[in-house]
């Protein structure tokens, strides 16, 4: 009977719950809701081997302390590509377009919330996991926080996929915010600085209790299942709503199809002045378009989707009086001049510095120490100058002059023809490049070495420990048990002690372990060559094949390999020409790192060089990525849109209409991946 009643408890507060923080319906009262809570409460304690794993009573979380566990996303959370101009989504508009090959495309415009992106994945209508966006490949598990979210589902209804994810935003409404902050106020605390940052540090609580006494929200727009389940983005928000969950209101225009660039524009204006009306805080509009399939048309770039785009509300501005002009020194040399300022409050948090670029940009404002400046956030995240107030009295009569030597070793400065930006040249001997380098090469892009975080590097280098990355595998650990250093504390300003433990000691030698297994293009990358990203180590890892091929290489079989210029060649040869550099390859590679590429570019044949294809449809034989890296193995370049310059549309089921149209009026031959076999098969 016990058991029983609990299933029945658990039913009842569900839907309840659903109509008072989904609906906004209550048909019960406060007190019913209460009573019913505590009786199931009272069961679970006499019967905890009934408790279902779904139970209401997880709303109000646990004090078992946890520390996040990183899980990979099945797909990448990827970020938008984000945009301040009308103009630049009128060019997008037209990309989709002459991408389909059709006028005639359905958008869906939404808000862009101000919150903590997250991932919820449900199994026959239970969460069983939610998941942060971390770096976009893996986050951290908060499942527990998550599940004391009040307007967030544990039981869905209706008929929804046995498994799928979903995706949205958590945060903080602001009447909330402001009620917590003026309880803090009454007791003396300090204020939350806003309610993003305040709603991304809830969820990162490790007393999932204590998250539960925090008013967070939900809002879930984004539907990713092995089959959709609807033919159009918009259908599947809808749905998403009739299994429980919050989504974004059609009534209200939180969420609303449009055809037509005035209907873009109309409902970006519209938002942009009524955005503080809404009980949440937004910072822009999301455009996507609407029919699923034409996501696949469009296709992906490396960080974001080509059909989807945000386009972000204009920052606010203050003006406020700049003290003094200090400058900093990059991993690279790059010397960054600094605005000091008197703190103003900016956007939700104080503003205390700001970024003045270069050179060029101090002269170009006229900016003076002492002078009142306006001071906006870029994506309302870092502050920057932007202009002198000049409706406020001149900091002093004459320009201010830039420095001529560097701020930390004194070495003179140099700035390179066409370049903006000054740079010390003490690569090898200035402190902050050292430690900047250092960084770069643990990085998670990098060689990823868990454990060795900046506050470790700078005190190891300061002990004299380590000079450079080569030193990092010399290191003699196990004698450094019980090693002293000081960390600074954001939240009490001030010096804090920290001693390394034998479990960190023992991490710290198994990152260095298995960064040996790290692929040659991310040690290339990790060394921290000047104009070498991750995209350029990767073309070099795979057209040369060795640090040693590189390292013998000139200028113009640099230049031979794709996406290497003037610049970047130039930069690779005086890097290695620095002998100290040619012994760190010696000495990395006798620690056992990996600086040869398994596969030369991968390039099979030239059978389909200098032709260009477009993939479009469903295979049978192989996946859309597997042909277009086929057809990239042979020579030849996949286009993400049919033109005049196109040879071979290789089509599949479910071939996109417009594109189909636009290839037979352009006379482009329509191939079938058996037909593409063919073409690389040997005679």
């Amino acid at each position: 009977m016990s058991q029983e009643r609990i299933k029945e408890l658990a039913a009842l507060l569900h839907e309840h719950n659903h109509r008072y923080y989904v609906l906004n319906q209550p048909i019960i009262s406060d007190q019913q809701f209460d009573a019913w809570m505590n009786e199931l409460e009272a069961l679970e304690t006499f019967h905890p081997e009934w408790r279902l794993s779904n139970s209401p009573t997880q709303r109000v979380g646990s004090d078992l302390s946890q520390k996040f566990e990183k899980v990979a996303h099945v797909r990448p959370m990827l970020s938008l590509s984000n945009t301040y101009s009308e103009e630049e989504i009128s060019d997008w508009l037209q990309r989709v377009k002459e991408g389909l090959g059709t006028n005639d495309t359905e958008l869906v415009m939404e808000l862009k919330y101000d919150g903590i992106a997250i991932s919820l994945f449900y199994e026959k209508g239970v969460l069983v996991r939610a998941l942060t966006r971390g770096d976009g490949t893996q986050g951290e598990d908060v499942t527990a926080n998550v599940k004391t979210i009040k307007n967030i589902p544990l039981q869905l209804q209706g008929d929804y996929p046995s498994s799928f994810e979903i995706r949205g935003e958590i945060f903080l409404p602001k009447a909330d915010f402001e009620r917590m902050n003026q309880e803090r106020m009454a007791q003396g605390l300090e204020l939350y600085a806003n309610p993003r940052n305040t709603a991304s540090g809830t969820l990162k609580q490790l007393d999932s209790r204590e998250v539960a006494k925090r008013p967070l929200r939900a809002m879930m727009y984004f539907v990713l299942c092995d089959e959709w389940m609807a033919n159009t983005h918009y259908e599947q928000v809808v749905m998403a709503g009739s299994w429980g969950f919050p989504v974004p209101l059609t009534d209200l225009k939180m969420i609303q199809r449009v055809t037509t660039t005035e209907e873009v524009m109309s409902y970006i204006h519209h938002w942009d002045v009524h955005r503080n009306d809404l009980a949440f805080d937004i910072d822009g509009i999301v455009i996507k378009v609407n029919l699923l399939q034409s996501w696949d048309e469009l296709g992906m770039t490396a960080k974001s989707p080509r059909w989807a785009i945000a386009y972000k509300f204009k920052a606010e501005r203050v003006s406020t009086r700049l003290d003094k002009i200090t400058y900093q020194v990059g991993r690279t040399g790059a010397i960054t001049p600094v605005a000091n300022l008197v703190p103003v409050f900016l956007a939700g948090t104080t503003v205390k510095r700001a970024s003045l670029h270069n050179a060029d940009q101090i002269e170009k404002l006229d900016i003076r120490e002492g002078d009142y400046v306006w001071i906006e956030k870029g994506g309302e995240i870092i502050p920057k100058v932007i202009a002198v107030d000049l409706d406020k009295p001149r900091g002093g009569q004459d320009p201010h002059v830039y420095i001529q030597h560097c701020p930390e070793c004194q070495t003179e400065l140099v700035r390179e023809e066409g370049e903006a930006q000054h740079y010390c040249p003490n690569a090898d001997g200035c402190q902050p490049q050292i430690i900047g380098k250092l960084e770069h090469f643990v990085s998670r892009k990098a060689m990823t070495l868990e454990g060795w975080g900046v506050e470790t590097l700078s005190a190891f280098f300061k002990e004299g420990l380590i000079r450079n990355i080569v030193d990092l595998y010399h290191l003699d650990l196990d004698r450094l048990v019980g090693f002293e250093y000081s960390v600074w504390d954001e939240a009490t300003q001030e010096f804090r002690k920290r001693s390394l433990q034998s479990k960190t000691i023992e991490n710290l030698k198994k990152s260095l372990v298995q960064s040996k297994e790290v692929p040659f293009e991310r040690v290339l990358f990790g060394l921290g060559i000047r104009h070498v990203g991750e995209t350029v180590a990767k073309k070099l890892a795979r057209a040369l094949g060795s640090i040693d091929h590189i390292m013998r290489a000139n200028k113009e079989e640099l230049l031979a390999v794709d996406e290497v210029g003037e610049k970047i060649a130039e930069s690779i040869v005086q890097y290695f020409q620095i002998k100290e550099h040619q012994e760190w390859m010696t000495q990395l590679k006798e620690a056992g790192l990996q600086l040869a590429s398994h596969h030369v570019d991968n390039v099979q044949s030239d059978l389909l060089a200098t032709k260009v294809f477009v993939v479009s449809g469903v295979f049978e034989k192989y996946g859309r990525d597997e042909i277009k890296a086929l057809i990239e193995s042979h020579g030849g370049k996949v286009s993400g849109s049919i033109s005049a310059k196109t040879h071979f549309v290789v089509a599949g089921r479910d071939m996109g209409p417009a594109k189909l149209e636009k290839a037979k009026s352009l006379g482009v031959p329509i191939i079938s991946e058996m037909d593409l076999d063919q073409m690389i098969s040997p005679e």
